[in-house]
Protein backbone atom coordinates (compact mmCIF):
# COMPACT_ATOMS: atom_id res chain seq x y z
CA UNK A 1 0.00 0.00 0.00
CA UNK A 2 1.37 3.31 -0.96
CA UNK A 3 4.08 1.50 -2.93
CA UNK A 4 5.38 3.57 -6.24
CA UNK A 5 7.41 1.47 -8.53
CA UNK A 6 9.49 2.58 -11.54
CA UNK A 7 8.69 0.57 -14.50
CA UNK A 8 11.33 2.56 -16.84
CA UNK A 9 14.28 5.41 -16.74
CA UNK A 10 11.54 7.85 -17.63
CA UNK A 11 7.88 6.53 -16.50
CA UNK A 12 7.24 6.35 -13.10
CA UNK A 13 3.89 4.47 -11.61
CA UNK A 14 2.00 5.67 -8.19
CA UNK A 15 0.69 2.71 -6.89
CA UNK A 16 -2.16 2.92 -4.05
CA UNK A 17 -1.84 5.85 -1.69
CA UNK A 18 -0.74 9.37 -2.70
CA UNK A 19 -1.29 10.75 0.59
CA UNK A 20 0.44 12.39 3.85
CA UNK A 21 1.19 8.45 5.00
CA UNK A 22 3.64 8.04 1.67
CA UNK A 23 4.45 11.46 0.75
CA UNK A 24 8.24 11.40 1.94
CA UNK A 25 8.77 8.11 0.50
CA UNK A 26 6.84 9.05 -2.63
CA UNK A 27 9.09 12.76 -2.86
CA UNK A 28 12.21 10.43 -3.23
CA UNK A 29 11.00 8.49 -5.84
CA UNK A 30 10.24 11.86 -7.50
CA UNK A 31 13.59 13.30 -6.73
CA UNK A 32 15.37 10.14 -8.35
CA UNK A 33 13.19 10.56 -11.60
CA UNK A 34 14.16 14.03 -11.98
CA UNK A 35 17.53 13.00 -12.22
CA UNK A 36 17.09 11.54 -15.35
CA UNK A 37 17.86 13.07 -19.08
CA UNK A 38 14.31 12.23 -20.31
CA UNK A 39 10.89 13.10 -20.49
CA UNK A 40 9.03 12.58 -17.30
CA UNK A 41 5.99 10.36 -16.94
CA UNK A 42 3.80 10.15 -14.07
CA UNK A 43 1.05 7.01 -14.41
CA UNK A 44 -1.76 8.05 -11.54
CA UNK A 45 -3.76 5.15 -13.40
CA UNK A 46 -3.47 3.02 -9.88
CA UNK A 47 -3.39 5.50 -7.42
CA UNK A 48 -6.54 4.53 -4.99
CA UNK A 49 -6.35 7.58 -2.53
CA UNK A 50 -4.99 11.10 -2.96
CA UNK A 51 -4.91 13.90 -0.15
CA UNK A 52 -3.28 17.70 -0.07
CA UNK A 53 0.08 16.28 0.27
CA UNK A 54 -0.49 13.96 -2.43
CA UNK A 55 -1.49 16.87 -4.66
CA UNK A 56 1.56 19.36 -3.07
CA UNK A 57 3.64 16.24 -4.47
CA UNK A 58 1.99 16.63 -7.67
CA UNK A 59 2.76 20.65 -8.33
CA UNK A 60 6.34 19.85 -7.08
CA UNK A 61 7.14 17.69 -9.37
CA UNK A 62 5.74 20.37 -11.55
CA UNK A 63 7.67 22.61 -10.55
CA UNK A 64 11.05 21.25 -10.18
CA UNK A 65 10.55 19.70 -13.64
CA UNK A 66 9.94 23.10 -15.46
CA UNK A 67 13.04 24.30 -12.95
CA UNK A 68 15.04 21.58 -15.16
CA UNK A 69 13.68 22.30 -18.15
CA UNK A 70 11.75 18.96 -18.66
CA UNK A 71 8.46 18.07 -20.04
CA UNK A 72 6.73 16.35 -17.37
CA UNK A 73 3.56 14.06 -18.14
CA UNK A 74 0.88 12.96 -15.45
CA UNK A 75 -1.06 9.90 -17.18
CA UNK A 76 -4.24 8.24 -17.02
CA UNK A 77 -5.15 9.98 -13.71
CA UNK A 78 -7.44 7.79 -11.85
CA UNK A 79 -11.07 8.90 -10.88
CA UNK A 80 -9.78 10.13 -7.00
CA UNK A 81 -7.27 11.98 -8.75
CA UNK A 82 -9.46 13.00 -11.14
CA UNK A 83 -12.22 13.78 -8.27
CA UNK A 84 -9.09 15.82 -6.84
CA UNK A 85 -8.08 17.68 -9.15
CA UNK A 86 -11.43 19.02 -10.10
CA UNK A 87 -12.08 20.28 -6.87
CA UNK A 88 -9.17 21.91 -6.76
CA UNK A 89 -9.36 23.00 -10.19
CA UNK A 90 -5.92 21.61 -11.25
CA UNK A 91 -6.31 19.91 -14.91
CA UNK A 92 -3.42 20.13 -16.31
CA UNK A 93 -1.72 16.76 -17.23
CA UNK A 94 0.59 17.52 -19.49
CA UNK A 95 3.56 20.44 -18.67
CA UNK A 96 6.02 21.50 -20.48
CA UNK A 97 9.35 23.75 -18.98
CA UNK A 98 7.63 27.10 -21.75
CA UNK A 99 4.32 26.51 -20.27
CA UNK A 100 4.80 26.30 -16.52
CA UNK A 101 7.80 29.83 -17.49
CA UNK A 102 5.05 31.66 -18.99
CA UNK A 103 2.61 30.84 -15.96
CA UNK A 104 5.35 31.76 -13.59
CA UNK A 105 5.68 35.04 -14.81
CA UNK A 106 1.94 35.82 -14.44
CA UNK A 107 2.25 34.63 -10.85
CA UNK A 108 5.16 36.90 -10.44
CA UNK A 109 3.11 39.98 -11.58
CA UNK A 110 -0.14 39.39 -9.98
CA UNK A 111 1.85 38.93 -6.31
CA UNK A 112 3.90 41.96 -7.12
Amino acid sequence: MGAAKKKSSNKFVVEGELTIYTAAETREKFAALLQSEQPIEIDLSQVSEIDTAGLQLLLLARREAAAREKTLTFAEPSAAVQSCWQLCNFETAHVTPAQVASAGSNDDATSA
